[in-house]
């Protein structure tokens, strides 16, 4: 393979000429620039990554901490996943996937080894210990999710609360009073996921604000989970028309339960969901829902980091506005 050497031979410069080009670290003439990339085609020479890491500062590779929990959606998750693997490859960066529950150690060591230009972080709780060790990283870093305390962080995703608040309305636009939320399993909760408290809340805020019934339930994973939430909801309101369903893995036991109990959707019963374009429209109804826009997400987050990379841009918080697309779950109630 060509070496750094061969390509300084082809152009009749230095060695440290053609690092200079390679890195921009120093100001070359157009004309001696032209000269160096013409061999480096000719020869076909492609830089080491190590070399290229020590020679510019940086290693073009990105962190993506997602912690694998077993109660996470791990569909879900690798859309997030592929869209910021997707993003990265416009800025020439590569992906680091972290996927080990190992809270700031992870992070310290690949920021510590230089392995990485900067830091995605996703599953974000409200009181994260990953945050303070995020701030003494050298390295810039992005939270997906929204800490209760945000101050002096970079923070991407969807407005949940204004989701919560969207699919609300949306029910109450047809008709519907009185209205329960299917929510994420209780680990979710017990964690302090943010996404979750701030769904909560949207809720509970919007609720009050049109001046609904409303209940709210935990569900936990599988047809038991579903059966259990369920039951918790007919005992506390009883002629519930409409469910907001905020836990995508719940969807299909959830349809399959009121299959069985005769309850059709949305004859008997009308259902919002939040969940990602090819969940809602995959299931036996094609469900209205708020779209889990992973592609935005993930693109804006790599956007955000490289423009913390390239002092571009202060850290703040950029949160997406629902988008409700009406399909085949809900009808109108006189």
């Amino acid at each position: 393979m060509p070496t750094i050497s061969d390509v300084a031979r082809a152009a009749g410069v230095s060695m440290s000429t053609v690092s200079y080009v390679l890195s921009g670290r120093r100001p070359i003439s157009a004309e001696t620039q032209a000269r160096v990339k013409a061999a480096i085609a000719e020869l076909g020479y492609h830089p080491h990554a190590g070399a290229r890491a020590l020679a510019s500062s940086r290693t073009s590779v990105l962190a993506l901490v997602v912690p694998l929990r077993v109660d996470v959606s791990v569909p879900v998750i690798m859309q997030f996943v592929t869209a910021v693997v997707t993003a990265a490859r416009t800025y020439n960066h590569d992906v680091l996937l972290l996927t080990k529950d190992e809270g700031t150690a992870g992070l310290e060591r690949v920021a510590g080894a230089t392995m990485v230009d900067a830091l995605i972080v996703m599953d974000v709780e409200r009181d994260d210990v990953r945050i303070p060790a995020l701030g003494r990283l050298k390295q810039p870093s992005v939270l997906v999710g929204l800490p209760d305390d945000a101050a002096g962080i970079a923070c991407v995703d969807l407005d949940f609360a204004a989701t919560a608040a969207e699919c609300l309305r949306h029910l109450a636009g047809h008709g519907h009073r009185r209205i329960a939320l299917v929510g994420p399993s209780p680990a979710v909760y017990e964690r302090g996921t943010t996404y979750a408290s701030r769904f909560l809340t949207g809720f509970t805020d919007a609720a009050a604000e049109l001046g609904l019934e409303t209940v709210a339930h935990p569900c936990g994973p599988g047809p038991a989970g579903v059966r259990e939430c369920l039951a918790a909801i007919d005992a506390e309101l009883p002629e519930v028309s409409a469910l907001v369903v905020h836990n995508e893995e719940a969807l299909p036991p959830l349809l399959e339960e009121l299959r069985t109990r005769g309850r059709r959707v949305p004859a008997d019963l009308s259902i919002v969901a939040v969940c990602p374009r090819d969940v809602a429209v995959g299931l036996p109804v094609r469900l209205t829902s708020a779209d889990i826009p992973a592609h935005d997400v993930g693109t804006l987050a790599v956007e955000t980091a490289m423009n913390l990379l390239d002092g571009r841009r202060t850290p703040g918080t950029r949160l997406l506005p629902p988008t409700i697309v009406e399909r085949d779950s809900c009808s109108s109630r006189d």
